[in-house]
């Protein structure tokens, strides 16, 4: 199938019909023991935009999804867009106020959910803007019942009228008016994680989308006949887009395995031969922590990458040491529908030597780069500045938000709060959040390069790095790490470890060991929660640097 940014599909739909027209009966899309083809599809997806239409869903319209990675997302990913409706992208681990909250500000007309949800769901969205309530299950479509994954293979009896797979068969065949989405309608509202303020959401619109899915697509390598696993959770950007999106527009297979397990991973690669996927570096850490993972289960990857946050050099090494796969970094964020700069397959991403940060690669190519000093004015090649990003990625704003918009988004450039360096070839290298740096008697200390360091440490499985408030010095450098599976070091090693990679101001003050560092829920580390914790575990003071 024949993607061309220029004379070809303009929307993420307009390469699904076509995809339709061209290989309906090709794999579209893999859960379990269960395949579906582009046809079988293409045809539920039909059947569920008429039901939504028929009880209330129209063009523009905002509908809640919140559920697991399972195929229904796909299915309603593709049966609001052919009503002109937009997908609001939910964490399905959101509870009570955080899920409220998003609700009262997006104001959509209806959620689909997990029927085991629908009790809890149905309390907190109270007096809101839903009207209508769709359930699925994870069991359905499947007949493993794999108990790694699914926590009860006990089905809820669903309400014959709110049942996402009986709607489906009762609306098969069913007519409804299909809309054909204009590129700058909106195809999602996905919301930041709040860690900068309280979430935002991002306006997708279908141009953004497709630009994304089809760059970093080409990009990555993907071409027809991939076999595309979703690990990331869709419910994020990343997932949303680099996984199911890229698959989507091309004659690829999209694999679902519900929610993440590293041993469920590994058997759904082997089973499907699954060639690409793109999640966090948690992902890629849990994988290595499992017994009896080997080579073998990446005998059929081509390209596997990261994003979500960088990683540490030692740990591309160690994982590729293991497997014989290299991780390639990719960097996006959510007002950049996802991925905009990634390391190319079969390129290694170069180190900078300054600051011993691993490349987030190449921008894509309509994608425009440029470092900003604090004034705003743009910094030379080899200087670390703000990191301002342009290209079809971008949003046009936040949902609702104008003054948001435009203090992040001047002009439509994104000023993205990352510290960068870019060299004279290119390459992108992420230096930290502006929010994060750590101010040591005057000097910056940049968190990811102290970590980065103790990851050389062949104990260390994770690492965070906070500033903690001093009233010597005005912040001092503390360090937080959990260890490999059945390794051992001790605080006071780490400590002489880390003597002989870091300048003094660099060093840690004190190094905590704790069974497990804190992360969102998509697999990122969260600093801001260790900050406050106090002195506890296994863990040594300094002195002062």
């Amino acid at each position: 199938m024949t993607l061309d940014s220029a004379t070809g599909p303009a929307t993420v739909l307009d390469a699904w019909r076509s995809r339709v027209a061209d290989t309906p009966d090709r794999p579209a899309l893999a859960y379990f023991d269960a395949v579906l083809t582009v046809r079988e599809v293409d045809e539920a997806s039909d059947a569920l935009a008429a039901a939504l239409f028929d009880r209330g869903v129209s063009q523009g319209d905002r509908v809640g999804i919140y559920l697991q990675n399972i195929p229904q997302y796909a299915l309603t990913f593709l049966a609001l867009w052919k009503i002109g409706a937009v997908a609001l992208i939910l964490n399905p681990m959101y509870r009570n106020r955080e899920l409220r909250t998003l609700i009262d500000d997006a104001e959509p007309v209806a959620l689909v959910c997990d029927e085991h949800d629908l009790d809890s769901v149905g309390a907190t969205l109270r007096g809101s803007s839903i009207r209508l309530l769709v359930s699925t299950s994870g069991l359905d479509l499947q007949t493993r019942d794999d108990p790694r994954v699914f926590a009860s293979t006990s089905r809820v009896t669903p309400r014959p009228d709110d049942d996402l797979m009986g709607l489906i068969d009762r609306y098969r065949g069913r007519s409804f008016p299909e809309i054909d989405p204009e590129p700058d309608d909106l195809a999602l509202l996905a919301y930041t994680s709040g860690t900068t303020g309280p979430p935002k959401g991002a306006q997708i619109s279908h141009a953004n989308a497709f630009a994304t899915a089809l760059d970093f697509g080409e990009r990555a390598g993907l071409d027809d006949g991939d076999v595309v696993f979703a690990v990331a959770p869709l419910f994020h950007i990343t997932g949303a887009m680099l996984d199911a999106a890229v698959a989507l527009i091309r004659d690829c297979m999209l694999v679902f395995a519900h929610r993440f397990d590293a041993a469920v991973t590994l058997d759904a690669v082997v089973e499907h031969r699954v060639t690409y996927t793109i999640g966090s570096i948690t992902v890629f850490n849990a994988i290595s922590a499992t017994e009896g993972a080997t080579r073998a289960h990446f005998e059929s990857v081509r390209a596997l990458y990261s994003g979500g946050a960088p990683i540490p050099p030692a740990t591309v090494a160690a994982f590729e040491s293991q497997f014989g796969c290299y991780i390639h970094n990719a960097y996006g964020m959510t007002e950049t529908t996802a991925g905009v700069i990634a390391v190319p397959p079969g390129v290694r991403a170069p180190v900078d030597a300054a600051s011993g940060s691993l490349s987030v690669g190449l921008p894509l190519p309509r994608v425009t780069l440029r470092t900003l000093d604090p004034s705003g004015r743009p910094t030379p090649p080899g200087l670390a500045g703000e990191l301002e990003i342009s290209g079809p990625q971008v949003v046009s704003g936040y949902w609702r938000n104008p003054d948001a918009s435009e203090s992040t988004m001047p002009e439509g450039r994104l000023r993205t709060g990352d510290v960068a360096i870019i060299d004279e070839h290119g390459w992108v290298y992420l230096v930290d959040r502006l929010k994060d740096q750590i101010n040591v008697s005057g000097y910056k200390v940049w968190p990811r390069e102290v970590e980065d360091a103790l990851y050389e440490h062949s104990a260390v499985f994770e690492a965070a790095v906070v500033g903690r408030p001093d009233d010597y010095q005005g912040e001092s450098v503390v360090a937080y790490v959990s260890l490999r599976r059945d390794a051992t070091t001790t605080p006071d090693e780490l400590m002489a470890f880390a003597r002989e990679r870091l300048a003094a101001y660099k060093r840690p003050k004190s190094i905590h060991i704790i069974d497990e560092l804190p992360k969102t829920q998509t697999g990122k580390i969260r600093r801001a929660v260790l900050k406050p914790v106090p002195v506890k575990n296994n863990s040594i003071e300094s002195g002062t640097p």
